[in-house]
């Protein structure tokens, strides 16, 4: 099942154009504004280390919300604010340095925003959000493929969705420039990093 409605193309004897797109009550029920929780929820990320393995991370601490509209993709937003203070690599002095002057400088710039800009159903369960990521105070555009995961009422009376998704960044166009060169050759941190998010969120009443 898909959160927002499916167009079908069924062409007319006269015109061949798409019939309009019949919005399906279950989905129109899915329509509303949801609060992103974040016991349920991952805001994580890759990046290479010393050219042969990938080290992950996320972000324990964070607020999101969605705007959801299931007959008309084009009107749902998200935003999400993260605690950049609040990094997991799995090691405290990694972390550290992240936190530090060389990386996100959190005593200077403790969040990372994003807001959309645009949404898009791309067919069947794949739809694409695009918006300005704010990091160390550079916005850039960034856009994120999402895949719909499905909804339903949790045993406490609460409705949720979930999504997945996935997008890319290039840490350097945030002013993220530092890095060690290896004697080997290479670089120790990929300037590409990947993101991924595994979302639920719950209805507001």
């Amino acid at each position: 099942m898909s959160i927002f409605g499916r167009k079908t193309d069924t062409a007319t004897a006269v015109t061949d154009a798409p019939a309009p797109a019949a919005v399906n009550p279950e989905l129109a029920a899915l329509t509303g504004d949801y609060t992103i929780d974040p016991s349920h929820t991952t805001i994580g990320f890759v990046a290479r280390h010393a050219m042969v393995t990938n080290v992950k991370g996320k972000f324990l601490d964070f607020t999101g919300s969605l705007h959801l509209d299931g007959g008309d993709p084009a009107k749902s937003t998200a935003s999400l604010d993260v605690t950049m203070d609040s990094i997991e690599t799995g090691s405290a002095d990694r972390d550290g340095h992240l936190k530090s002057a060389d990386f996100f400088k959190t005593d200077e710039f403790p969040t990372m925003t994003f807001r959309s800009t645009k949404a898009e159903a791309l067919g069947g369960d794949d739809y694409r959000i695009t918006g300005d990521l704010e990091i160390l105070g550079v916005t850039k555009p960034l856009t994120i493929d999402l895949e719909f995961n499905g909804a339903a009422k949790d045993p406490f009376g609460n409705d949720r969705v979930g999504f997945e998704g996935k997008a890319e960044i290039l840490r350097s166009e945030f002013g993220l420039t530092w890095n060690a060169a290896l004697e080997t050759g290479g670089v120790l941190i990929s300037d590409k990093i990947k993101l991924n998010f595994d979302i639920s969120a719950i209805k507001n009443a």
